[in-house]
């Protein structure tokens, strides 16, 4: 049993990203599903589906990679707050990653969401990772 999901899925994320796979196939909670989904809308990758096998259902999340030399959308993710150590910020507070290159997940109260999306609302909430 994984502890930390989140952590898990981006593992598993840049693991398949490292290996150039095409699919990568991640434990389906709600956390999961909506992490996957605001990876869609920020364009990092190309889409998901939720499939289920009898007990357990599974989220297949398809990467995207550059057309030209293979290189993955994807750079780098980084988990920011853990079990052991939770970072909260308001939404002044909310962090630019690489100047607004990258993106921040924010876990708020009215769901997940980029930082982008939460100071627009004025949201504040737990910094869940950072993606470039």
């Amino acid at each position: 049993m994984v502890n930390d999901m989140i952590s898990d899925m981006l593992t598993r994320i840049r693991n398949a990203n490292l290996a150039k796979h095409q699919m990568v196939q991640i434990p389906s909670t709600k956390m999961t599903k909506h992490i996957a989904n605001v990876l869609k809308e920020e364009g990092f990758i190309s889409q998901f589906e939720e499939v289920g096998e009898s007990l357990k259902n599974y989220v297949l999340i398809s990467l995207k990679y550059k057309e030209k030399n293979k290189r993955p959308i994807i750079t780098e993710l980084k988990r920011i707050s853990k079990p052991g150590l939770r970072v909260y910020a308001n939404h002044k507070e909310l962090p630019k990653v690489l100047g607004g290159i990258g993106i921040a997940i924010i876990s708020t109260s009215e769901g997940i969401m980029t930082d982008k999306s939460a100071r627009q609302r004025g949201l504040g909430g737990e910094v869940l990772c950072y993606i470039w």
